[in-house]
């Protein structure tokens, strides 16, 4: 019974083995690119619009504040406030437009 030769010999089988191994390790290659793909791009939409919103929201109220801080030291009700209210707006859509103009990130260092 021992002299007997295996049905399929093991070189064959060894060679089919390592052709299903590699087309599962592509299958999975896609899927993973595939599912990458579609969190990305969501989450950087709504990393750019949270972006955008915080920029032109602390340029407002933060040029406001100052104003109204100056106002309050120097008594000059209401143009400290007005002043550095103009100068936020102007520096939160500069902040804006910087990042509009920015290329995207390209983060495949995984």
């Amino acid at each position: 019974m021992s002299d007997e030769k295996p049905a399929r010999e093991s070189i064959a089988e060894d060679a089919r083995i390592d052709a299903l191994e590699t087309r599962l390790k592509a299958a999975k290659e896609r899927e993973e690119e595939r599912n990458r793909s579609q969190v990305k791009g969501a989450d950087a939409g709504y990393r750019s619009g949270n972006r955008v919103l915080t920029d032109l929201l602390g340029g407002i109220l933060g040029g406001g504040l100052i104003g109204w801080t100056i106002d309050r030291l120097a008594d000059t009700s209401p143009w400290g406030l007005l002043v550095m209210l103009f100068f936020g707006i102007v520096v939160a859509f500069r902040n804006i437009i910087r990042a509009a103009n920015t290329p995207p990130e390209n983060s495949d260092g995984d």
